[in-house]
């Protein structure tokens, strides 16, 4: 066992009646005197599993508690280790920014695949992993449930789809399914989003409506067997308020529940819906079961004001997606979607990215995975350069977007942060002296020209004449 890897205790019980509703089991893992409860869940088969993320090197020792006597007082331990190489633990807001568990710091590159996991397609799958493995996305949002559309040869409940689903009961089939794809994700360094709800079932499955009893029988099943993979974010619902079956009071009470389900207090949040014409329906962010924003918006600008209100990571995971579409949020240009992500990044925020093109496969990458074919993934690898870099390193990025002035004014890192569209990040080793330099960024042909000399106080710096461009202002010790 190693710090944050997973620990499952495997037992022989009842298969008769409803063991999903009936069967109540859990462990409490301890740890020096801190005692950890997780909770297990029925597998199927007479199979019984409790899983559990150690977050301490050590010696640890867990007792089951049931009430079957069959699961119930059953005892055992396990020493962790000192987690492996790539291993930081699950992913932390800290701020307005976000960390591992260790403290190595992790912006999110995200991309999204609502469903890329529900026909059950061994080659597509293989595809949109080796896809995800030479993109520069750490981060997938994907569903558990299907649309109402969608005839996937599993679902998450028992039963048969979509005319007689037993809502009281859940499939093994689909749910081991959906764990290999979470650890395949693991084994990519790719955190999961994993949307809990949606409204887009248009009465089909009637998950819209289960009501409050099956919600939460629904949450306590799938955190179950989820928060113990420590890449596992909630996102309790994509465009929660299009669901008319459910009051604010009600997703409050959903994210409630996740908080209270998780041991591990994995990353929770909640993403809008939006309409043409309309102002977006932002979630209260500040409320404390939401460690960040999840936002669907067209324009990154209001990202700085987001962040004054409600300190919390702000990220974009929809900002419309590279495409050509009729739909409005799916046919925006690479340059477009690039400059949305330079922008949000500027501001202090993250976006994510989705992509929409139709004529390439029979359906496109944010339904269902499989190839990317647009421009803006090898240009967001080049933004996700710099920004590491910036973080490493410190300075003040200074983004332009599609303005394309002749000159322009620029500070010290140091006071960079007073103005609009200026990310600064700090290191350790920094100096007094006022000295700094200048480089250029050009965000769409990705190149990095530095200008010469070593600059004090304000200074201006003469540009190309083109648009996408961004400045990094870097101190530096001048002798």
């Amino acid at each position: 066992m190693e710090r944050w890897g997973v620990h499952e205790i495997e037992l022989a019980g009842p298969s008769g009646g409803n063991p999903f509703a009936e069967v109540r089991l859990s462990a409490r893992y301890r740890f020096r005197n801190r005692v950890v409860e997780a909770e297990g869940f029925y597998d199927g088969d007479g199979v019984y599993r409790v899983r559990f993320m150690p977050d301490a090197v050590g010696p640890w020792s867990y007792t089951t508690v049931s009430n079957v006597t069959e699961l119930d007082g059953h005892t055992g331990g396990f020493e962790a280790e000192p987690p492996a190489p790539g291993n930081h633990g699950p992913v932390r807001a800290t701020g307005t920014d976000f960390e591992y568990a260790d403290g190595t710091p992790y912006l999110p590159f995200g991309t999204t695949a609502y469903h890329w996991t529900h026909d059950m397609d061994a080659e597509r799958e293989r595809r949109t992993l080796a896809t995800l493995a030479a993109s520069p996305f750490n981060k997938l949002r994907m569903c558990v449930l299907p649309t109402g559309p969608m005839r996937p040869p599993e679902v998450p409940f028992a039963g048969e789809d979509p005319g007689g689903l037993d809502r009281t009961r859940y499939n093994p089939v689909f749910f081991r399914h959906l764990e290999a794809r979470i650890r395949d994700l693991l084994e990519l360094g790719i955190e999961a989003d994993v949307i809990l709800f949606h409204p887009y079932d248009g009465g089909v499955r009637g998950v819209e409506d289960m009501g409050r009893e099956a919600d939460h029988a629904y949450l306590r099943h799938v955190v179950a067997r989820l928060s113990a993979y420590r890449n596992v974010w909630w996102s309790a619902a994509n465009e929660y308020d299009f669901n008319r079956a459910k009051t604010v009071a009600d997703w409050d009470d959903i994210l409630r529940t996740i908080q209270r389900l998780d041991p591990y207090e994995h990353l929770r949040s909640i993403h809008n819906g939006t309409r043409m014409y309309e102002v977006a329906t932002l979630y209260d962010n500040t409320k404390p079961w939401i460690t960040h924003h999840s936002v669907q918006h067209w324009d990154v600008t209001p990202a700085s004001e987001w962040l004054r209100a409600c300190p919390k990571p702000v990220v974009l995971d929809e900002i419309s997606y590279e495409g050509n579409i009729g739909k409005r949020w799916g046919n925006v240009t690479g340059p477009e979607l690039v400059d949305r992500c330079w922008e949000a990044m500027a501001r202090g925020a993250y976006a994510g990215h989705g992509e929409s093109l139709a004529g390439h496969e029979e359906r496109a990458w944010i339904g269902n995975g499989g190839g990317l074919y647009g421009e803006s993934p090898a240009r967001i690898a080049f933004l996700r350069e710099v920004m590491e870099g910036l973080r490493r390193d410190g300075g003040a990025l200074r983004y332009l977007g599609r303005r394309r002035p002749a000159r322009v004014t620029v500070e010290p890192p140091s006071d960079g942060g007073a103005r609009e569209g200026v990310r600064e990040a700090s290191h350790e080793g920094g100096h007094d002296d006022g000295g700094y330099t200048v480089e250029i960024i050009d965000a769409w042909n990705m190149t990095r020209t530095p200008v010469a000399g070593v600059h004090r106080g304000r200074a201006e710096i003469v540009l190309p004449r083109r648009p996408y461009l961004a400045l990094r202002m870097t101190e530096v010790e001048d002798r």
